[in-house]
């Protein structure tokens, strides 16, 4: 977990319980309990905003901001952005309202809906490290649902951010969230996921981040 130091990183967590004792209680002595994400693990996916299929999905605004907010979020925290995009040619780049909060990010081409299918998403992911991962993007249904479930296959741990996810249709929306719930990944939300990676307003980067949610 992440301390109040960046970077500073507590391999064990002792949570004090109620009572006239005052219990200690060592989550390390219990790996039923999943840890959060951090900063150090986790890694950020924005798949397929891209400028002729963005215009075409539900909410588009708000996927686009949400996206955009993860990326600034990430930037800040030190943590990698990976960008893929679905046949570029014809669909175009990813919209530049997300390129511009990601400019460090890598851009991997793709035509297999899911982005594990791609050699190169996968060395790319491979060479971040991280195994924590964060999806965000289009279309929920289908590139977002595929990817979640084989990053599960292979042993990640996924938090898919419901309020930066979309689908053409609600209804392919809501499928795709639930075949996600389902496929062992979690479902979250920008702010949840945002002050999981934060876990202390002492983090010294907790005020540069708050004002981005305002």
């Amino acid at each position: 977990m992440i301390g109040a130091n960046a970077g500073q990183r507590h391999d064990a967590i002792s949570l004090h319980a109620g009572g006239a004792m005052g219990a200690v209680f060592n989550i390390n002595q219990h790996p039923e309990v999943r840890m959060f994400f951090n900063p150090n693990q986790a890694a950020l996916v924005l798949i397929d905003i891209q400028e002729k299929l963005a215009p075409t999905i539900s909410e588009k605004e708000t996927i686009i901001r949400h996206a955009g907010l993860l990326a600034d979020c990430a930037t800040v925290l030190g943590i990698p952005i990976l960008v893929t995009e679905q046949y570029p040619a014809g669909l175009g780049p990813t919209v530049p309202a997300i390129m511009e909060k990601a400019r460090n990010a890598r851009r991997i081409e793709k035509s297999t809906f899911s982005c594990c299918r791609t050699p190169a998403f996968i060395q790319a992911l491979d060479a971040t490290g991280r195994r924590q991962i964060i999806l965000a993007g289009i279309e929920t249904h289908v590139c977002v649902f595929q990817t979640a479930a084989d990053l599960v296959r292979l042993k990640y741990r996924v938090q898919v951010v419901a309020d930066a996810v979309s689908s053409r249709t609600e209804s392919n929306r809501a499928i795709g969230l639930d075949r996600i719930s389902r496929s062992g990944a979690d479902v979250t939300s920008c702010e949840s996921v945002i002050f999981e990676l934060l876990e202390t307003s002492n983090r010294p980067e907790f005020k540069q981040i708050h004002k981005l949610l305002k």
